[in-house]
């Protein structure tokens, strides 16, 4: 859909957040429930039990949505007041789809003054989303580049008793393990067989290696702008240094010779006919850069001639889109209300197979009414849910709780039938 500038602006005229009241306030009654003195008692209960702040305040359904505008979509370092639209974009999503009240968290870079340029300041950012987090029943970190984000969540995550999760990181890695692994179900072959390539070794490419593996996979290679990411590079440190294969130094179309998997997190245009021709027979292309992919869906097609392939990309005019908003804010809402304590590899590998599994069932004629002229029937043209798909809303939040209860990070009597009991309510309560 093409809008014109006018239209961007008049819609974000105002903000897209705001306060709502929770309870209401319309006498005198309320006014001394809500306040003074009635506020007292649930001040001396949660000072008594500090767990009961998810009970006796917001904190329980409430996320803040802290960046630093280091890494603002793909628009690069603009600052952190720059950052408020997609941060508040990112509150009305949680709400939207995921029931979770969030609220926008900028972060200014300088103490003082002065213009808010320069790299991140891990430490700053830990040192003030720690002192927030009070107020919060989880944090979700956007927009801060890497490698600054990676010792960010890294840190926050082991300091707070509430879930740290940093979207850029997980969130599309999240949703391209769910694509891969329906790719397996439609190529009949094991995650375990696959030569996977992902272009592209910053925050998103790093998670996206890291889930592959944990789910099974065995062959992934890392690529960035110098080429492959081989153990025979000088100087190799950090998160590259630990994905780093034992092959020659090569080029992204050395590494895509034979391979079935190319997973584009990178530049647009880098990926070549040639390079499409030389995959393994019925490859898949997620070629995921915005708003440009690595090699645009008619030329995959043109290439392949009718063979069988499955592509993928970040743009919602195209099948298959790799859309965040099918995980944060479901991964958010099954942590919160299993009160988890932090969303790890497992409660986000769950997400993924329950996102695979519910691509492969019949969707309801409401969703389809949604997307007229899409045949939304398991294949390679609809690989992964819609984010239109209310089942989202029950199916991925269960299976996050249910694995952040198997994992044992959920809160003492955390139950999976109960908490779907309440998702289905809630979503029924939505309609």
């Amino acid at each position: 859909m093409d809008f014109s500038r006018e239209e961007v602006l008049r819609y974000h005229m105002g903000g897209k957040v705001g306060m709502r009241c929770a309870r209401p306030l319309a006498t005198v009654e309320d006014l001394c429930l809500a306040y003074t003195p009635g506020v007292a008692e649930a001040v001396r209960a949660i000072a008594a039990d500090p767990d009961s702040a998810r009970t006796y305040s917001s904190r329980g359904n409430l996320v803040a949505v802290v960046s630093d505008g280091t890494a603002i979509l793909g628009l690069g370092d603009l600052g952190a007041t720059a950052s408020i639209p997609v941060m508040e974009g990112k509150a009305v999503l949680f709400k939207s789809f995921g029931d979770v009240d969030a609220w926008p968290v900028p972060l200014n870079r300088c103490r003082q003054g002065g213009g808010d340029r320069g790299p991140t300041d891990p430490g700053r950012v830990i040192e003030i989303v720690a002192a927030l987090a009070p107020m919060y029943g989880g944090i979700n970190l956007e927009d801060i580049a890497a490698p600054a984000c990676f010792e960010i969540e890294d840190r926050l995550d082991a300091m707070l008793d509430i879930p740290v999760f940093h979207d850029d990181q997980w969130g599309t890695a999240v949703i391209t393990l769910a694509g891969v692994l329906n790719y397996c179900v439609l190529c009949e072959r094991d995650l375990s067989e696959l030569r996977c390539v992902i272009n592209g070794a910053g925050a998103a490419g790093i998670r996206i290696a890291e889930m592959l593996k944990a789910a099974g996979a065995r062959d992934v290679t890392l690529c960035d702008s110098r080429g492959i990411v081989t153990r025979r590079r000088e100087a190799l440190s950090g998160k590259k240094a630990e994905h780093a294969v034992d092959r020659p130094v090569g080029t992204v179309g050395d590494a895509l010779q034979n391979a079935h998997v190319f997973i584009g997190v990178s530049v647009a245009d880098c990926i070549k006919r040639a390079d499409v021709e030389a995959m393994a027979p019925y490859p898949a292309i997620f070629a995921m850069a915005n708003p440009v992919p690595e090699i645009h869906p008619d030329l995959v097609a043109a290439t392949l001639h009718g063979a069988p392939y499955v592509m993928a990309t970040g743009r919602s005019d195209f099948p298959n889109q790799i859309n965040n908003v099918l995980g944060f804010p479901f991964l958010f809402r099954g942590a919160l209300d299993a009160g988890a304590s932090t969303i790890n590899l497992a409660m986000k590998t769950a997400a993924a197979r329950a996102l695979a599994d519910l691509a492969r069932r019949e969707v309801p004629g409401q969703v389809c009414s949604y997307y007229p002229g899409e045949d939304l029937v398991f294949g390679a043209g609809y690989l992964i849910p819609k984010p239109f798909d209310r089942r989202l809303f029950e199916d991925v939040s269960v299976a996050v709780a249910e694995a952040a209860i198997q994992s044992g990070v959920a809160a003492g009597g955390a139950d999976a039938t109960a908490i779907r009991r309440r998702l289905v309510q809630r979503n029924l309560e939505r309609l």
